[in-house]
């Protein structure tokens, strides 16, 4: 986590700009994105909504798809909702497409400020609805596909279960969350023992909010805040990730312990001596790729075929 720290430190944005600190943020991104594996086909797609395009990517194996069309992990990215773009997760979202045999479909979600709570949320919203009825055409098994997503993304993933639950159709296999946003005011005692956190402290959570979400009215709705839900009763099977020095740490703790006892299959795994973010250093770590190979575990669950059992 040191090296981690002291590397992602290079990355200073050169001011306050919001311009400054994509950029900042994308150079960090660079540089812990590996090239893209052999065996991996990449490809850019837009889904056309309310006369705007949100971009796609979807990474899948160069190989022969399954007669019944790839299984699919779906991939919302983090970013506090005011960063991140397609290549920015790719050292997350590529190599999954070979460990979990499956298509991993990547959304370029409005950020904030621009866009304002619940704009990504309805962007998520919208792939959603759309992919469970045709699959984009892109050859993905609509009754296999699992929501995943880091961070904010992770926030947008838990909202997302919330949101679609019960509807008729093709439903979500799993979730798996990854040092997920849960609440407006980060859950008690995590958010004051690791306020000051390298990277991530709960200033800066206090800062995405205010952009995202401006308006106080909203902080207690769902869609911003999944443990604000009056029940998590009927949502689908459970991968929540916490890093160990992290604000938003019980959150994530928080939430497991709701779906377990809501009856929700739900697997929390603890990460000892992490921090938040850290999942792009997970092939210099050996404790984060022991976490990213977890969370594959997780998915491969999820997304296995039980048409037969």
């Amino acid at each position: 986590m040191r090296s981690f720290v002291n590397q992602s430190a290079l990355f200073h944005a050169a001011d306050d700009s919001l311009v400054a600190m994509r950029a900042a943020y994308s150079a960090l991104c660079r540089h812990f994105t590996a090239p893209l594996p052999d065996g991996v086909q990449l490809e850019d797609h837009v889904l056309p909504v309310d006369g705007r395009h949100i971009p796609l990517r979807l990474y899948r194996p160069a190989t022969t798809s399954p007669s019944a069309g790839w299984p699919c992990v779906l991939y919302l990215h983090g970013g506090g909702w005011i960063l991140g773009d397609l290549d920015s997760y790719a050292v997350i979202a590529a190599p999954l497409a070979l460990a979990c045999a499956a298509a991993v479909l990547v959304v370029d979600y409005r950020l904030a400020p621009e866009h304002v709570f619940p704009a990504a949320f309805d962007d998520c919203l919208a792939l959603w609805d759309r992919l469970r009825v045709d699959g984009l055409q892109l050859g993905i098994n609509t009754t296999r596909v699992v929501v995943a997503g880091d961070s904010a993304g992770g926030n947008l993933a838990a909202a997302l279960c919330l949101a679609v639950r019960g509807r008729a159709g093709p439903a979500l296999c799993g979730q798996v969350l990854i040092y997920p946003v849960l609440a407006a005011v980060p859950t008690e005692p995590a958010a004051s023992e690791h306020a000051d956190a390298p990277l991530f402290g709960r200033h800066d959570m206090a800062y995405c909010l205010a952009q995202y979400a401006p308006d106080p009215a909203t902080h207690a709705d769902p869609r911003l805040a999944p443990l604000a839900a009056a029940s998590l009763q009927g949502l689908p099977p459970a991968f929540i990730a916490v890093a160990e020095y992290d604000p938003l740490r019980d959150d994530g703790l928080c939430y497991a312990r709701r779906l377990q006892r809501s009856g929700v299959a739900t697997e929390c795994y603890l990460a000892h001596g992490l921090l938040h973010g850290c999942l792009r250093f997970w092939q210099q770590g050996c404790q984060t790729a022991r976490m990213y190979r977890a969370l594959v575990v997780a998915m491969r669950r999820m997304l296995a075929d039980h048409s037969s059992d």
